[in-house]
């Protein structure tokens, strides 16, 4: 079996080292990226405790790599923006392993390290063709304008993001739905005196800060904003250093210090600040009769209240994997993931009440630390299937 994988994102490359053994199969990889482009991307993030424990089922060498290389994500946090505690979670009295904090850099080049010599930088994919028999042929471009048609494969993977080219050609791409909060992420580089160290939440009203140590003395801070509109945008003229002060900093009260910390970082990092927005778009699994499978956020996008988007690309490639090893298809895999991603995706967006426009922060927040959102969350860490569940 030939597979290709278009986009060497973090569940395609996951797929590709658990087949990478595989008798009879053959794994090519293609990114429009450069590759040390690829290398340099994102911020940083929280992996959460089921994305750890799926690779520690499935790839433990991968898990190794990636511990040994992050910080343990143990307790969340949440606070006002004065400093008073609302919630606190022990993620060990809900999981079976902390999660991991660490730069979306490194996460990167620790899971394409077993795709070198298998995969390909700087090519645009431009469309399909098939060859005599139904296997597809990706047609893609360099840079340079050449035309590069591989080779024919029995299944195409999708793991190309939330534009992805191969799902546009195949199923094409719904409009993503906007809930009206706008996001940013700052990766801090010189964080050394940084007041805090876990996750941790702080609310100004409806506007939050979320910062955490990540290795080698960053950290990241994100942010989210209510908007008047969900298609709301917004303003360059407002991405200043002293809008920073406004949307969280109290009006009537001194900030908390890890609050303090935080806009003054913002402000000193200010024309560096990711923007974008909080969206979903439709789950989709695959095409073309199933010889297009959709991973990642390619298949879907969900809110990151819960941290789940790349957790959720791990859990894709080990089930994908762990499917297709046993001769499974695409119907296969939709059977063994959708609708663990549906509820997902539903405890997502039910966990951003506190974002949302019109939500209660302090209610909410307070109500994060009872026994049915812990249960859920419980269930969200460690609702993982063990490779023996495929053997049947």
């Amino acid at each position: 079996m030939r597979i290709g994988i278009i986009g060497t994102g973090v569940a395609g490359c996951v797929l590709a080292e658990m087949l990478a053994a595989e008798p009879g199969v053959q794994v090519d990889a293609f990114d429009l990226r450069p590759a040390e482009a690829v290398a340099a991307a994102g911020t940083g993030l929280a992996l959460a405790p089921n994305a750890l424990k799926a690779l520690r089922l499935h790839l433990p060498a991968r898990h190794a790599v990636v511990r040994a290389s992050s910080l343990p994500w143990r307790r969340w946090s949440i606070a006002t923006a004065t400093g008073d505690r609302l919630c606190a979670l022990d993620l060990l009295s809900l999981a079976e392993e902390p999660g991991a904090r660490l730069r979306w850099s490194t996460l990167f080049r620790l899971v394409q390290a077993p795709l070198a010599g298998h995969s390909r930088h700087g090519l645009a994919l431009e469309s399909l063709e098939e060859d005599a028999i139904g296997r597809l042929v990706p047609i893609l471009r360099t840079p340079s304008g050449a035309v590069v048609r591989p080779a024919a494969y029995d299944l195409l993977v999708a793991d190309d993001g939330r534009h992805s080219r191969l799902r546009a050609i195949t199923a094409g791409l719904e409009r993503p739905r906007r809930p009206g909060v706008a996001l940013t992420r700052l990766l801090v580089p010189d964080a050394e005196d940084c007041p805090f160290d876990d996750y941790g939440q702080w609310f100004n009203g409806q506007r939050q800060l979320l910062s955490y140590r990540l290795p080698e003395g960053a950290a990241l801070i994100a942010g989210t904003v209510p908007l008047p509109e969900p298609e709301a945008e917004v303003a360059e003229a407002a991405r200043t250093a002293e809008l920073q002060q406004q949307l969280y900093a109290p009006a009537s009260a001194a900030p908390c210090e890890a609050v303090a910390w935080m806009i003054a970082a913002l402000q000193r990092h200010v024309t560096r600040i990711r923007w974008g927005w909080m969206q979903e778009s439709p789950l989709r699994r695959s095409a073309l009769g199933g010889r297009v499978l959709f991973l990642g956020e390619a298949a879907q996008v969900m809110v990151p209240t819960l941290g789940q988007g790349t957790s959720q690309a791990i859990e894709d490639g080990v089930v994908a994997g762990a499917v297709l090893r046993r001769g499974g298809t695409t119907e296969d895999v939709a059977a063994w993931r959708d609708a663990r991603v549906a509820f997902v995706r539903r405890f997502s967006l039910e966990a951003s009440d506190t974002l949302l426009p019109g939500g209660d922060p302090v209610a909410g927040s307070i109500a994060k630390g009872s026994g049915a959102f812990r249960e859920r969350l419980q269930r969200l860490y460690t609702d993982v299937p063990e490779p023996a569940d495929f053997r049947g």
